[in-house]
């Protein structure tokens, strides 16, 4: 009888391991299908989170007015005009003006310039940011340049308009209204040459 109860033991540790080894790979399996849907929405959340920033100008990320501001405070600003390039893109780039003392809630213009220094057709794509962050919300983009491919063929320089104002509502913010300089800084980053279609694929092939 005793060989009967070590061999039902045994059985019983046996068929427990087996339940135990189950539930290990549901666990893994669960894990690894949790962490591709994460993966996947990381990637499909990045349009989202760029329109969530312009419409709240959360991350340092300007406002997009839907018009022009139509009041306008006699209290000024200064406004910092920041202009850089990523490494491996061959252009210069700066603002037409380093500066601009504007009214709050007054629509204004400013300039960027920027000049291809390569001896080839060169793409970018230029993104932003206003500081300090408290401010972003107030600093509203009616024209912008930002997110849009720019081409300069070899030496050519462009200018590209930045229509903004910094809206009144600022005086408002316990927090923002004693901000006296806001810094709106733009990078571009290069584009990858667009591939060839089929047919000037087939036209090189050919001829």
């Amino acid at each position: 009888s005793m060989g009967l109860g070590g061999g039902t033991d045994e059985m019983s540790e046996d068929s427990a391991n087996r339940a135990l080894q189950r539930r290990h790979r549901t666990l893994a399996l669960s894990c690894a299908t949790l962490v591709v849907a994460m993966v996947g929405a990381a990637y499909a959340s990045v349009p989202l989170y760029r329109l969530f920033c312009q419409v709240t100008g959360f991350d340092g990320t300007p406002r997009i007015a839907s018009g022009p501001s139509t009041t306008v405070l006699d209290k000024t600003v200064t406004i910092r005009f920041d202009g850089n390039v990523t490494p491996g893109l061959p252009w210069h780039f700066e603002p037409v003006q380093n500066t601009m003392e504007v009214k709050i809630g007054e629509n204004n213009l400013a300039f960027f310039r920027a000049t291809n220094t390569s001896d080839q057709p060169v793409r970018g794509t230029a993104i932003y940011n206003v500081f300090p962050e408290i401010a972003a919300v107030y600093f509203n983009k009616l024209q912008c340049f930002c997110f849009t491919e720019q081409l300069l063929q070899p030496g050519e320089s462009m200018e590209f308009p930045v229509s903004f104002f910094v809206d009144p509502q600022i005086v408002n913010d316990r927090d923002a209204r004693g901000v006296t300089h806001i810094t709106l800084s733009y990078t571009f980053n290069p584009m990858p040459a667009p591939k060839p279609d089929v047919a000037e694929k087939r036209n090189n092939t050919t001829g």
